[in-house]
């Protein structure tokens, strides 16, 4: 199995040792963006789209709070997405 794999890292141009820099910094910025960048476009995304949604776009939604539901609860004590009330004229 090992063999096979450092075959398709060479066919690639790749050599088999990886540096560890290279692999934090990989993990850091998939971090970033799994627990950032994605829940808070997805906040900004519903708040702006809630009362307008369709039901295959509400559905998609829903699997994305699904799968990104680590970094909403991040955000979600900072985050008021009620309604603004009707204004007084």
């Amino acid at each position: 199995m090992f063999c096979f794999s450092k075959v398709w890292l060479l066919a690639l141009g790749l050599t088999a040792s990886v540096s560890p820099l290279v692999t934090l910094s990989a993990f850091l910025i998939l971090g970033i963006i799994y627990l950032l960048i994605v829940p808070l476009a997805l906040f900004y995304w519903m708040n702006n789209r809630w009362n307008i949604m369709g039901k295959f776009e509400r559905l998609f939604i829903y699997g994305l709070v699904f799968l990104f539901f680590p970094g909403l609860i991040l955000f979600a004590p900072f985050l008021n997405l009620r309604m603004n009330g009707q204004k007084e004229s």
